[in-house]
């Protein structure tokens, strides 16, 4: 025991004096190729060619100009002028006898449509004037048919009913009412009924033909004494 622990006692004095230095690398060699370079062939010099020998040129003949020969004119024939030739007689024309066609009738000349006539819009004065006539004209138409009611008569009535007729332009009918009774109403049916029986009306004025209009038509029912 006593052994064991001077030993340790002893490495743990020796050791750390002792310096332990790690391997060393060992040296690379690096060994480079070189390749040899070997020297360019001397071209060999080229083969000098001798100059060709020169022809001499060829000799050109010379050209002799042939002489020119005149050929003779041939003599030239005069002829005689013929005789002139009588022209013949001119023909007479043929006369063809035209028979002339007779002159065709003038086209007649378009005439313009006459216009149409201007529109005459009347008065105020000259439609009143109409009114007024056209009323005692419906006043007379209607009269014809007048008839005293009898339960009328009996009892004494008495009144005036006036009648609002509206009619067009030629004079027709469109619609009657009783714009005033007289308070009996057996005298306004009579009124009504003496319209009925005296239609148709007569034309209306001129001044009343274009549009609708009204008349206004007084009928009294008087008991006589």
């Amino acid at each position: 025991m006593i052994c064991s622990v001077g030993l340790h006692l002893f490495l743990a004095v020796v050791i750390p004096n002792i310096r332990i230095e790690p391997p060393k690398k060992p040296a690379i060699l690096t060994i480079e190729l070189v390749k040899k370079v070997e020297p360019e062939p001397t071209p060999e010099p080229a083969p000098q060619l001798e100059p060709e020998p020169v022809k001499p040129e060829p000799l050109k003949p010379k050209i002799i100009p042939k002489p020119v020969v005149k050929s003779p004119t041939p003599p030239v024939e005069v002829q005689e002028d013929p005789a002139p030739i009588a022209p013949p007689p001119p023909s007479q024309p043929e006369v063809i006898a035209v028979t002339p066609k007779p002159d065709a009738p003038p086209s007649p000349k378009p005439v313009a449509p006459p216009a149409p006539p201007k529109e005459i819009v009347p008065t105020q004065a000259e439609v009143d004037d109409a009114n007024s006539r056209y009323g005692n004209t419906l006043w007379s138409a209607i009269s014809k048919y007048k008839k005293y009611p009898r339960i009328a008569q009996q009892r004494g009535w008495q009144g005036e009913v006036v009648v609002e007729l509206t009619l067009d332009g030629n004079g027709k009918l469109k619609s009657k009412q009783i714009l005033q009774s007289s308070g009996y109403e057996s005298l306004d049916n009579q009124a009504l009924e003496m319209v009925e029986k005296a239609l148709p009306f007569p034309s209306p004025p001129e001044a009343l033909r274009g549009s609708n209009f009204t008349i206004r038509v007084p009928i009294p029912f008087k008991l006589e004494p």
